[in-house]
């Protein structure tokens, strides 16, 4: 039996913006939902942070979710696996969003704590967001299962969180070591150690997820093998300007997506001015021009320009320190902190 397999969609992210969710909707409409077709899916599991913001939800994301994403799931049986975003309280997943606010799906089973299902015949343990609650009873179930297949919300050790910072300070992956596979959410990126497989979110929220393959997996629970469908729809945009003539970029991708013009050599100030005018009549949804980066070499201005939003370069301050503090330990604080703020906003 072919299952699909989905984690972090966080709908109603970046404060539910339209042109953002305008994005997301290609992926459903044209990849997500055409797939499971193909394939003849019937059941879909996701693998947490459902939603995006764990103290509220913006009423248009959510009658966006329902319309694009719910209503065309109301014919499959859908088990979803409480993330760290879904759960209201920090120490407990009792209070969730998926569990509040999918009431009227019928079809929609969500586990907000650890639990053995059976699927097409194949005993799989759902573990969702561990936390001082649970993190007892979940160790507990992991050391008695005799299941071939874990899925969850983990945060583990080793593994690429982000663009350029693996994971010291989460949890020890050799618990899951005796399992055949373990999938999991969390993470954004794709990674794996043979035992644990990531799979990423199946689209581009932020810059930093620039060039980045996006997706989800498909899973066969009689051979336990799996594959990745990706997502070809971009949202992000580095190009790089060298006295390139206009006359050789191609726009015709660049209509409502963000875009980064990275200039490397700029000789002719009008052929400048004409290259970036050829971009903004494609209409491109936000244009940011970096240039001035002279003074050092490529591979320091590609280090600087890895990411561009507030988290990546607190984190990069973070590294750059001469702090004798563990830098790991720091950036896990910075992590929670930025998020509680960003959901004040």
């Amino acid at each position: 039996m072919l299952v699909s397999i989905i984690t972090d969609t966080h709908w109603s992210s970046r404060k539910s913006s339209r042109l953002f969710h305008d994005y997301f909707q290609l992926f459903y409409e044209n990849i997500f939902f055409p797939t499971l077709e193909e394939y003849g899916i019937t059941t879909v599991i996701h693998m947490g942070d459902a939603f995006d913001n764990r103290k509220s939800i913006d009423f248009w994301g959510l009658d966006w979710t329902r319309k694009v994403v719910m209503d065309p799931l109301s014919k499959y049986d859908v088990h979803m696996i409480v993330g760290n975003h879904d759960a209201f309280l920090k120490n407990s997943n009792k209070i969730n969003s998926p569990e509040l606010l999918l009431k009227e799906y019928p079809n929609i089973k969500v586990y907000s704590e650890t639990t053995e299902v059976n699927i097409g015949g194949l005993d799989i343990l759902f573990v969702p967001w561990i936390n001082q609650e649970n993190e007892q009873l979940t160790t507990d179930i992991l050391t008695r299962s005799k299941s071939k297949i874990v899925m969850g919300h983990l945060e583990l050790n080793g593994f690429e969180a982000h663009k350029g910072h693996i994971m010291e300070d989460g949890r020890d992956a050799k618990i899951f070591s005796k399992f055949q596979k373990v999938f999991s959410g969390h993470y954004h990126n794709r990674s794996d150690d043979g035992t644990v497989y990531y799979i990423g979110n199946p689209y581009e929220i932020y810059f930093n997820d620039v060039d980045e393959t996006r997706g989800f997996v498909i899973f066969d629970t009689e051979t336990l093998e799996h594959f990745y469908i990706d997502n070809p729809y971009k949202m992000h945009y580095n190009l790089y300007y060298d006295d390139t003539p206009n006359q050789l970029l191609n726009t015709s991708e660049l209509e409502n997506k963000i875009v980064r013009l990275i200039v490397r050599k700029k000789s002719r100030v009008k052929d400048f001015e004409n290259f970036v005018e050829k971009l903004y009549r494609a209409n491109v949804a936000e244009l940011k021009i970096v240039e001035n980066y002279s003074f050092i070499d490529e591979e320091q201005l590609e280090g600087s320009l890895e990411s561009e939003d507030t988290f990546s370069l607190l984190q990069g301050f973070i590294d750059e320190s001469e702090s004798p503090l563990n830098k790991s330990v720091l950036k896990n604080i910075l992590k929670q902190t930025y998020m509680e703020a960003s959901e004040l906003v």
